[in-house]
């Protein structure tokens, strides 16, 4: 046997070691209960992580891979902000963007139950978000219903308006951004909340424990950002559901991705301790409008040290009205430029 194929071996054996340890201990371990008898869910933890929310071409038809290959791959933080940032030589210069002092989208790629993950999405099993015929063609024509992107304020994305965050940290579904990727739950009898370092986004999640459906609760209550939630617990994990969402929320990002969601998509998020210092993250989306079938999607939470700090989103203060007047400055210009030639 030669020393490569011996490292192969020794690799997959450290890989399916980490397996089943982690399968023992799952079956180990006793979640901790709060004073009302709930699974303490509590905490502040982290959802970064490079792993993105498609399937890139390179792990085609591979869910997981080992760690050594991840180790290999190039799939890091590092490697991951040097490809964002790098420009072609004879590129014009970027003016106003972030440099990656700023940004923190994790430094590896997700791992649960000791698999390194290389998507986000579980389902469908190719990783791939599964668009209805027609729906982007659909979407991409109705963004701004016939006004320019700089009419108004109301056409700016909802993150430069200070409103909700940029991407989809604040869920629901929670996803990983550039940075801001910490979040806390909170947790009281009738009550769990869930706060988003990113915009200070706080969902205010009601228990219910009767059979009332949800959403028909929700068909009821006015649409707002970050739909309307009801959760209760099934044994040790967290169930919420999520619909009504605001229609001008239907856009999210998930680090090179997006999606999209209609008011009328369902989302239906599971919180399961797994560890300490663990809470197992799924959830799925379901939205006949927009995807053929409903999409399902893992990721770990990984308890953090640090704190939660302000968010303070004072750019959108000043520069949405230079935003603004930038654009109207620019049809001035044009309508002179034709006047003159005129």
């Amino acid at each position: 046997m030669n020393h490569l194929a011996s490292k192969a071996l020794l690799a997959q054996a450290l890989g399916l070691s980490l397996v089943f340890a982690h399968s023992a201990a799952a079956q180990e371990y006793q979640v901790a209960k709060t004073p009302y008898g709930a699974p303490d869910l509590q905490g502040t933890y982290s959802i970064a992580t490079v792993t993105m929310l498609e399937r890139p071409e390179e792990f085609a038809g591979r869910a997981t891979i080992s760690l050594e290959e991840a180790n290999n791959s190039g799939t890091t933080g590092t490697s991951y902000l040097d490809e964002l940032t790098a420009r072609p030589d004879d590129a014009a210069p970027d003016v106003g963007g972030y440099n990656t002092f700023w940004m923190d989208p994790g430094e590896r790629m997700a791992v649960i139950n000791g698999e390194v993950r290389t998507s986000i999405l579980v389902a469908p099993e190719d990783g791939k978000l599964p668009w209805a015929e027609g729906a982007l063609r659909n979407i991409f024509g109705n963004r701004f219903s016939g006004r320019g992107e700089y009419d108004g304020p109301e056409a700016r994305p909802l993150g430069e308006r200070c409103l909700v965050g940029f991407g989809s940290s604040g869920g629901p579904p929670m996803l990983p951004v550039l940075y801001n990727n910490n979040s806390q739950i909170v947790q009281t009898e009738d009550y769990v909340m869930i706060l988003a370092e990113m915009n200070h986004d706080a969902r205010i999640i009601p228990l219910r424990d009767d059979a009332e459906d949800p959403r028909a609760e929700a068909r009821n209550a006015t649409p707002k950002w970050l739909g309307h939630s009801v959760g209760h617990y099934e044994g040790d994990t967290l169930v919420v559901e999520t619909s009504n969402f605001h229609p001008q929320q239907s856009f999210r990002g998930a680090l090179r991705h997006f999606f999209y969601l209609s008011p009328d998509a369902r989302v239906t998020e599971r919180f399961t301790r797994v560890d300490d210092s663990t809470l197992l993250y799924q959830f799925t989306v379901d939205d006949p409008t927009t995807y053929t079938v409903p999409w399902s999607g893992e990721l770990p939470m990984n308890a953090v040290e640090e704190r939660i700090y302000e968010y303070a989103c004072h750019e959108g203060n000043y520069a949405l009205p230079g935003i603004l007047a930038g654009a109207r400055q620019q049809e001035r210009d044009m309508a002179s430029g034709a006047t003159e030639q005129r």
